[in-house]
């Protein structure tokens, strides 16, 4: 039986035809250039090849290329005003508060941009944790370590939480934990994903 709801944040309390992984990427590869003196096509290359090994750009950069000045990474990748154009889904929160258990938040993103987004959505005092990339040790999904720290919080299993993500590789990287993962994948971008998965956000409650 589910007892919790572990939700992504990007691209999954809101959609990905927002704009905002879009101008995103641009600032992350924009910073991978400037940081290791590249092409872009060389710091598309590398950033692909290095977050397949490593799950995050900023861990890449991290064990691989020495950075050290992550606050400086956030800053760049993440800038005050982000979240300017998002649109606001009048629907978002009372579909969240219907949902009969409650709700946190584990992403990759530092602690700041979360709470940006929550406040634009208006949806801040929904969730009773948001587990963000500082507070992993700057370890981020589909690592393990990313999943079982935030469940020993929340004083569930796998098994418990149902948890929803855009990225195929890190709800197949919960699943493999026992866990019970769903992709949103809005654009059926993985229309052979095994697993399951929904277009819409709504649809999340045929899991429950």
């Amino acid at each position: 039986m589910i007892q919790y709801i572990l939700f992504d944040l990007d691209n999954t309390l809101y959609p990905v035809s927002s704009g905002m992984e879009e101008a995103l990427q641009r600032r992350i590869i924009g910073y991978v250039m400037s940081f290791l003196g590249l092409s872009t096509e060389d710091a598309l290359r590398m950033r692909r090849e290095g977050i397949s090994r490593h799950g995050t750009t900023l861990e890449w950069l991290i064990h691989e290329k020495g950075l050290t000045d992550i606050d400086g990474y956030y800053a760049a990748v993440h800038p005050d005003g982000e979240e300017a154009d998002l649109a606001v889904d009048p629907e978002l929160r009372p579909f969240l508060e219907s949902l009969p258990v409650p709700r946190a938040i584990l992403t990759n993103s530092p602690r700041e941009h979360s709470d940006r987004i929550l406040k634009k959505l208006g949806i801040t005092d929904l969730f009773t944790h948001v587990f963000d990339m500082r507070w992993n040790g700057n370890r981020g999904k589909p690592l393990p370590v990313a999943f079982y720290r935030a469940l020993e919080v929340l004083g569930t299993s796998p098994g418990e939480t149902l948890f929803i993500d855009d990225y195929s590789r890190y709800v197949e990287g919960y699943i493999a934990l026992g866990g019970k993962g769903v992709l949103l994948d809005e654009q059926d971008t993985h229309p052979d994903f095994p697993h399951p998965k929904i277009r819409h956000l709504r649809d999340l409650t045929t899991f429950l």
